[in-house]
């Protein structure tokens, strides 16, 4: 017995890369970010433009998650909405784990003025004194964290989620013109730069954000 609807077994489909458009919007406005997504994905080759969302005057979302990847979702899907296209989105910070692994996500905003980072670079160096005060001679370890999200269209049941992690020890002054964020005081011991002082090519092969990619990429071949 045969059935018309029965599926070509020599026929396989990708179910990642199916259906997508060769356009993404990327859900960020933060500068750093874009510069650094712009020089990975050209090195990664993909084969699709990555428009940020701001050239298509669609906001920010409201980041009302209590994780990264739960923020990192709702970014995605609210780009995906506004564009009608496949999105991806970054959610990214540095938790420390000694401050309860403050700043985590509320990292961008922690000294309580969104993207300042000369005063969430002071809140930390300020949290932590009194720890370093009672152990003079131990390093502060501190943790990069960075979950990307990409979602087909808005309601997407099953985000392709990556995540990288970058550890390293958090300085007592910033070192470096480099990076942005919190780079300036995560220091590198195995390599005696600190994020801000490496090149980009440098920490592109090394960061969290750097990592998160490179699991996506491979996600999406599968």
């Amino acid at each position: 017995m045969t059935h018309s609807s029965a599926v070509d077994p020599t026929r396989k489909e990708n179910s990642n890369q199916a259906n997508l458009s060769n356009q993404w919007v990327l859900a960020s406005n933060n500068k750093g970010k874009l510069a650094e997504f712009k020089r990975l994905f050209a090195e990664a080759n993909l084969d699709v433009t990555i428009i940020p969302q701001g050239q298509l005057d669609i906001e920010d979302a409201i980041e009302d998650g209590l994780s990264f990847i739960e923020n990192a979702i709702i970014k995605a899907r609210h780009a995906s909405r506004a564009s009608g296209l496949p999105a991806i989105a970054d959610d990214s910070g540095l938790c420390v784990p000694v401050l309860g692994n403050a700043p985590g996500i509320y990292s961008a905003r922690y000294a309580g003025e969104h993207g300042n980072d000369s005063k969430n670079n002071a809140k930390l160096i300020a949290d932590l004194q009194l720890i370093r005060n009672a152990n003079p001679d131990t390093p502060i370890a501190g943790l990069f964290v960075c979950v990307l999200a990409m979602v087909r269209h808005a309601d997407d049941p099953l985000p392709i989620i990556a995540q990288g992690l970058w550890q390293g020890e958090i300085l007592e002054a910033p070192y470096g013109d480099g990076g942005f964020g919190y780079d300036p005081l995560f220091w590198l011991p195995e390599l005696q730069h600190t994020a801000a002082s490496l090149s980009a090519a440098d920490k592109n092969n090394v960061s969290h954000r750097g990592q998160a990619i490179q699991q996506l990429l491979k996600q999406l071949s599968l």
